[in-house]
């Protein structure tokens, strides 16, 4: 009997060691199984984000000389972001270069990126705040782009908050738009304290509602019924992208490939970026921000109120103490104390 106890006990030892290098070697196979198919995945996505986009053609960025300077060990990332609506622009002359639909210059955003990728800042810039636009005197600051095309309207924006734009990109609202339909719907906080009708017979009441493409539309484009008319269209259309931002970063929506998929593909045709901005850096920024994407800061440049130019143009003035507040928040890599301070 002693024997066959003696036997037994290397071979049930044999057999644990067998049982956990089984364990061992099948973790490792998912692991790797599971990497793999993320990498495939993510190259993938930035496949069809590199096919789909459109790069500008002309010059982006203006001389180097006229261009604040940037610290070594500054990690932030500035993305001036400028919207086109074909249906819902400013009725000025300025083309957007290589949008997709041929809209006009409807918004613009500064995106802020921390060094310490915690948050996000995207600041709107009305397009009717009366700015100096380098070489060519005072002007809405939308005019740059028919007075200098991209690197005059980035020269503009670099001198009035001194710091330097890394990336620029516009966006054909109807991308979002595109957006919600791929998602099938998108709720939407509207901040505005009363209930409003649009031109198209849409009515949205206080507080979150759920919006289809159409609805969304009318949301973003309406500004008849409100006194401050642009500054509320442009809160409105902050709410709205919030929504569709929390909707595309949810965890079911990250987890579903194929949504993710339709997401990109929805998305990238209506977007014109610099040639830098290309599905490396994009994924790398993601990647960085994975900690910070749910803290999205949005904020409209505080205005020192409004009344007309010279030549009869109805115009925001400057606050210009706000103005310098931003630009030393910006230099101190500090715009989330700011915007928690609004």
């Amino acid at each position: 009997m002693a024997y066959d106890v003696e036997q037994t006990r290397p071979r049930s030892r044999r057999r644990g060691r067998k049982a956990v290098w089984i364990v061992l070697i099948s973790v490792a196979v998912l692991v790797i199984g599971s990497l793999t198919a993320a990498l495939l995945y993510l190259n993938s996505l930035g496949n069809t984000y590199d096919d789909s986009v459109t790069t500008f053609e002309d010059e982006t960025f203006p001389d180097e000389s006229t261009r604040p300077a940037k610290d070594e060990d500054d990690d932030s990332v500035n993305i001036l972001l400028l919207g086109s609506d074909e249906h819902g622009g400013s009725g000025e002359t300025e083309d957007l270069p290589n949008v997709p639909q041929g809209g006009r210059s409807d918004t613009m955003m500064l995106v802020h990126i921390p060094g310490n990728r915690e948050s996000v800042q995207v600041m709107s810039i009305p397009r009717d705040l009366w700015v100096e636009v380098p070489g060519e005197g005072e002007h809405k600051v939308n005019a740059a782009l028919s007075l200098g095309g991209l690197p005059k309207t980035v020269e503009t924006v670099e001198s009035l908050f001194d710091a330097r734009i890394d990336h620029i990109a516009s966006v054909d609202m109807m991308g979002f738009i595109g957006l919600v339909d791929a998602l099938d719907g998108v709720t939407v906080d509207s901040e505005y304290p009363e209930s409003f009708t649009t031109g198209d017979d849409f009515t949205f009441e206080p507080g979150e509602q759920e919006m289809d493409s159409e609805e969304a539309l009318s949301f973003v484009r309406h500004r008849a019924s409100f006194p401050d008319g642009d500054l509320q269209r442009v809160r409105n259309q902050q709410a709205f992208i919030r929504g569709v931002l929390q909707e595309t970063l949810s965890p079911s929506n990250l987890a579903n490939p194929g949504r993710m998929q339709d997401m990109v593909s929805t998305f990238s045709p209506y977007l014109v970026v610099d040639e830098t901005l290309d599905s490396g850096t994009v994924a790398s920024l993601g990647w960085e921000l994975r900690g910070g994407l749910d803290n999205i800061q949005m904020f409209t440049v505080p205005t020192g109120g409004d009344g007309y130019s010279d030549d009869g143009q109805w115009i925001f003035y400057q606050d210009e103490e706000q103005m310098a507040e931003i630009a030393e928040a910006m230099d101190a890599d500090t715009l989330q104390e700011y915007a928690d301070s609004l």
